[in-house]
């Protein structure tokens, strides 16, 4: 029996669960603070001590200027009347030795053995924290290239992933526990993630032995694990998130169990369906993409998300199988339509086999305009970097950014990895976006994090 990963069995719905993995990791948290050996509650003890101090001396100076009436004191609260008043210049000095040595121990185990200052990454976190809103659409290896560029410049992201891959191990536990395919959601948590290369690492490692574990990525077991545990998928994600620190937010563009299909059309015009996981390696051209069952709801935090952007990119990646299943579900093609932030569709550097074999660009864009109308992006993002030449025997090739759009702006830049010319670098791609933002608020890009890479130069075209 699979489980449920509906919203009927969400955590609200379950008090006692919630408070396990709710609160009561809270008030674990507090119990460790009270632990000795952490060498901060001397320092907690001094700031309350100099706080009583200072309040207590304030408030006989006080009753000494307006000359209010006293009783005669004893001798013992005479003594401590002189120490209260001697509190009010020792309280405040207290307090600051107190908060200064609390800093140090908090910052000890972040700075210890870093080059980097404390100021340099106070000044990188709080950039990020107020980078632009980010929404990034897609799928595959080519939201995660995306997203692991993006990390540098914006905490602000929000990743809309795709849940139609019905293909390997992500389709096998979509069929044998009722999961939505974690696989694309796990490729981007990794891009995500703090300690990115562990991580990667950890969730890529697939099992080579065992009949019900081989061919299983780690990752994709973590993410059913955690949706067992919490109730449902979404709450997975989430709380995936907070365990391995990610940088932004990651969502389904529906919770719905969908199936992407395709008519395929051949020489003698004849159309025949066939599942996402056949795509790739059909032989034929693809007449139409769809949804099954059709018009599936959208996720609601997903649609806020876009109307709250500042800016929308959808892809890059294969177009049929990880940017399209997104645009299909209607209140995103809607939300899209109505957002008015920057959108834009981030073309291939090569075409893909099976896919968009003999595509140009332009044909990438007319693609998605068929399938959900005109108007749903701003802006094309084209490689223009073509001096990259693949390897001797490749069926794919490089794409040209020749033409203008029809009713879209081009933005030309050099996005493309050249150790590998068929996809996109994660760095020139995150700079190229970041400065569409730059110049949409009309100042000049700044520097990246790491202080010395200009954005790319850059053409656009109305």
């Amino acid at each position: 029996m699979g489980y449920n990963f509906t919203g009927a069995s969400s955590a609200r719905n379950h008090p006692t669960r919630y408070l396990a993995f709710m609160v009561q990791p809270r008030i674990n948290s507090l119990r460790r603070w009270l632990r000795p050996g952490l060498h901060i509650k001397r320092w907690i003890a001094m700031l309350i001590l100099g706080n009583l101090l200072l309040i207590g001396g304030v408030e006989i100076l006080l009753l000494d200027f307006f000359g209010a009436p006293v009783a005669a004191p004893s001798a013992a609260l005479g003594v401590f009347r002189q120490v209260l008043v001697v509190g009010a210049v020792a309280g405040p000095l207290l307090i600051i030795l107190s908060i200064v040595r609390i800093n140090q121990t908090l910052l000890a185990p972040f700075m210890s053995g870093s080059g980097a200052s404390l100021v340099g990454e106070l000044e990188t976190f709080q950039a990020r924290q107020s980078g632009p809103k980010i929404v990034a659409m897609g799928g595959g290896t080519g939201l995660s290239t995306l997203l692991r560029g993006l990390k540098e410049h914006t905490n602000n992201i929000v990743a809309i992933v795709t849940v139609a891959d019905d293909g390997g191990s992500s389709g096998r536990l979509r069929q044998e526990l009722g999961v939505l395919p974690p696989g694309d959601f796990r490729q981007c948590i990794a891009a995500l993630a703090e300690d990115e290369a562990l991580t990667t690492a950890l969730f890529q490692y697939r099992f080579a032995e065992g009949d019900s574990l081989k061919g299983h990525a780690f990752g994709n077991l973590f993410i059913a694990a955690m949706a067992g545990v919490t109730g449902n998928f979404e709450t997975a994600l989430s709380e995936s998130g907070k365990v391995l620190k990610i940088r932004g937010r990651i969502m389904p563009s529906t919770l719905d169990d969908v199936k992407l299909v395709a008519d395929l059309r051949g020489e003698h015009e004849i159309q025949r369906t066939v599942g996402e996981s056949e795509i790739g390696h059909s032989v034929l051209p693809i007449e139409r993409v769809f949804l099954e069952p059709e018009n599936p709801p959208a996720f609601p935090d997903a649609v806020r998300a876009i109307l709250e952007a500042d800016l929308i990119v959808a892809g890059p990646g294969s177009l049929y199988t990880s940017v399209m299943p997104n645009l299909l579900v209607p209140a995103i093609a809607r939300a899209l339509a109505t957002s008015r932030a920057p959108k834009i569709y981030v073309a291939n550097v090569a075409t893909q086999l099976s896919e968009t074999t003999g595509y140009s660009v332009h044909d990438h864009m007319n693609a998605i305009e068929r399938h959900v109308g005109r108007g749903v992006f701003s802006h094309m993002l084209v490689n223009d970097n073509l001096s990259p030449r693949l390897p001797d025997g490749y069926t794919i090739s490089i794409l040209s950014p020749e033409g203008e759009g029809r009713g879209y702006g081009m933005v030309r830049a050099d996005v493309i990895d050249a150790r590998k010319p068929w996809r996109h670098d994660a760095r020139k791609l995150a700079r190229a976006i970041m400065g569409i933002v730059e110049s949409r608020r009309g100042t000049r890009p700044a520097e990246d994090a790491a202080g010395a890479i200009p954005y790319p130069s850059r053409r656009i075209t109305e």
